[in-house]
């Protein structure tokens, strides 16, 4: 599998095209899958070229660097760790998530205190991207990246990251430590990063890191105005997965049904495919939890979209008004700060 390159400024980072999110595995999308199974997945998404795993800590709590630390032990010097720290958890007795999720915290000293918490869990030496997970307020983001370059010169963490910062946070905390990637929610169901984010990190040498990059499994296909989620599934409380808002986004999915029955392709692989061809520096981490998903999602890197077709989708996209916000305005007041 060929590679892609994050970040610059002597912090870069080799990883595989496609990375794989391990968060649903314990966490949002319903109760934590059976452990046995995941761990099985996650090793086959190794043998089968994936570098690229990502995790958190607020992830279950914890549950999910459990997983993801014994999944990955037999072969750690054949992958990429990536965690992220900034919320309040205890740990010793992390959160309930029937509360929602905690408050921020990215305080220099609970930084420390996350980060070895991660590593023990991980049950690794050093963590290879660390993420601070949402820009805390009450916390200088200096403060925060001259926190993280003290444990990279400590030998605890290797590269620096952002999960959905704003550019003008960015742009301050890569004076302070270079920042690798930046991971936020980009894909056909979410192009606000085109705006101004993704100009910047191509300015500065930053990769990006996408989630959700088949919109949270609404670009599958799979999804529509009758499936019901249940409670524990967190798309029950999304605005975007209404079913009067499934009903009007469907036109997206049509979208990519008809480039995929052209290429004999899935919606997923276009999707993911598209991606891929917006900028080299760019690589995405589609979550799943079953082995026919994750093959699927693979199959995408021998797809090629040719200038005509990704022409086609854009201005097709162009024209499609999605409904509904992508959280709860709680949420959405986390993200872009």
């Amino acid at each position: 599998m060929k590679t892609r390159i994050l970040g610059s400024t002597g912090y870069e980072l080799e990883v595989s095209p496609l990375g794989l999110g391990c968060m649903g595995m314990s966490f949002s999308y319903g109760p934590p899958k059976d452990e046995v199974e995941m761990v099985q997945l996650i090793r086959k998404a190794v043998e089968l070229g994936v570098t690229f795993f990502d995790t958190a800590e607020v992830y279950g709590p914890f549950l999910n660097e459990e997983l993801v630390g014994k999944a990955l032990a037999p072969m750690r010097d054949r992958v990429v760790i990536a965690t992220k720290f900034g919320f309040d958890l205890d740990p010793e007795n992390g959160h309930d998530p029937a509360r929602g999720l905690p408050g921020l915290n990215s305080k220099p000293e609970h930084i420390k205190r996350a980060v070895d918490g991660s590593l023990k869990r991980l049950n690794i030496d050093v963590i290879d991207l660390l993420y601070q997970h949402r820009v805390d307020p009450d916390v200088p983001i200096e403060d925060v990246a001259g926190t993280v370059k003290e444990l990279i010169e400590a030998g605890k963490v290797r590269r620096f990251g952002l999960s959905e910062a704003g550019i003008d946070t960015i742009r301050r905390a890569h004076a302070v430590q270079p920042v690798t990637a930046l991971q936020s929610e980009y894909s056909l169901w979410w192009r606000k990063p085109e705006e101004a984010v993704l100009p910047l990190l191509e300015e500065l040498g930053i990769g990006l890191v996408p989630y959700s990059p088949l919109g949270k499994g609404f670009l599958t296909g799979k999804i529509d105005k009758t499936k019901a989620f249940d409670s524990s599934d967190f798309r029950s409380r999304l605005p975007r997965f209404t079913p009067e808002a499934m009903d009007v986004n469907q036109a997206m999915v049509d979208l990519l049904k008809g480039i995929a029955d052209a290429k004999e392709a899935t919606q997923a692989q276009i999707a993911l495919a598209w991606l891929l061809a917006q900028k080299p520096w760019i690589a995405p981490i589609p979550g799943t939890t079953k082995l026919h998903r994750l093959e699927e999602n693979l199959g995408a890197l021998h797809i090629q979209l040719t200038t005509a077709e990704l022409e086609r989708i854009n201005a097709a996209a162009d024209d499609i008004q999605l409904v509904g916000n992508r959280y709860p305005e709680a949420l959405e007041a986390l993200t872009g700060r």
